[in-house]
């Protein structure tokens, strides 16, 4: 048996449902999970179906057939591999949490990608990389040379056919030619609980300002400094004890995880873009197992 997803976003109309559901049915497909939103404020309409299928059917023959279902009803669609990985390049500078923390789930099988590059703008963790046979590049990045360093980080996400891009604690701010050309590919984890706290030091700020809480939110990237469509967020307790040091110790596993839910969401085709807002919808079953522990 086959494993895809379908996912679908249209105009907000009477039958769309009904005709999703009958072409998998007439086609011998069964669904496994399904989930719907109507976005009453934009009319939008998205919907995400995991279903199984025998072997005959492939994905061209699902993308091709269902062309006139869709067309009756003006959806956007597309027809997912579940058992095919997303090729991932991660960018990262001097903060290597998050990225520690995607490669353990990436070893243990938890985060189901296929790592085709680390980009970085520091040495620190070639030996890191390479021990797990990741291609790693350094590239430096000054203001003399952003654009080329742009440049050759574009060549390579070209060359291996990444899908996404994951700033992993990624320091640099991107060009706004780079963050249009891969517009709804880049995802970001910022070090706090926006809208609050935007830009460098987030830390010291919520510091200062005396906050109880503090967060990770992870987006999607625009040319927008921290205005993405937010996919995941988080908070951890911290009371006037804490240092802005204590600030950035408990940050660190908030950011590791709210990062790893939010590549979850995107490989699994869960997340829609709406406007300055997304949907993000329920994994299926099983889409957490890992597939061994340690």
């Amino acid at each position: 048996m086959n494993k895809f997803a379908l996912t679908v976003e249209c105009k907000s109309q009477p039958g769309v449902v009904a005709a999703i559901a009958t072409y998998l049915a007439e086609n011998n497909c069964n669904i496994t999970d399904s989930a719907q939103f109507d976005d009453m404020e934009n009319g939008g309409f998205f919907m995400r179906v995991s279903f199984t299928c025998s072997s005959d059917l492939d994905l061209a023959k699902l993308q091709a057939e269902f062309a006139d279902v869709a067309s009756s009803k003006n959806m956007k669609f597309t027809f997912h591999d579940e058992t095919q990985k997303m090729k991932v390049a991660i960018f990262v500078s001097r903060f290597g949490h998050c990225l520690n923390d995607i490669l353990y789930r990436w070893r243990i099988g938890a985060l189901p990608i296929d790592i085709v590059a680390v980009i970085s703008n520091h040495d620190d963790y070639r030996d890191l990389v390479e021990s797990r046979n990741i291609p790693f590049h350094l590239i430096p990045v000054t203001k003399e040379t952003k654009a080329d360093a742009e440049a050759q980080q574009i060549a390579i996400i070209e060359r291996t056919g990444a899908e996404l891009i994951v700033l992993a604690r990624y320091m640099q701010v991107l060009s706004d030619e780079m963050c249009t050309k891969m517009s709804g590919r880049i995802i970001n984890i910022h070090h706090s609980f926006l809208p609050s706290f935007k830009g460098a030091n987030p830390y010291k700020q919520a510091y200062a300002r005396g906050v109880k809480l503090i967060g990770a939110t992870s987006h999607y990237v625009t040319s927008d400094l921290d205005e993405g469509p937010i996919i995941e967020q988080d908070i951890v307790r911290v009371t006037h004890a804490q240092s802005p040091s204590d600030y950035v110790a408990l940050g660190r596993d908030v950011e590791s995880q709210v990062l790893a839910r939010a590549i979850h969401a995107h490989i699994h085709h869960r997340a829609f873009i709406s406007g300055n807002k997304t949907i993000v919808f329920p994994a299926s079953p099983d889409s957490y197992a890992s597939e061994r522990m340690g």
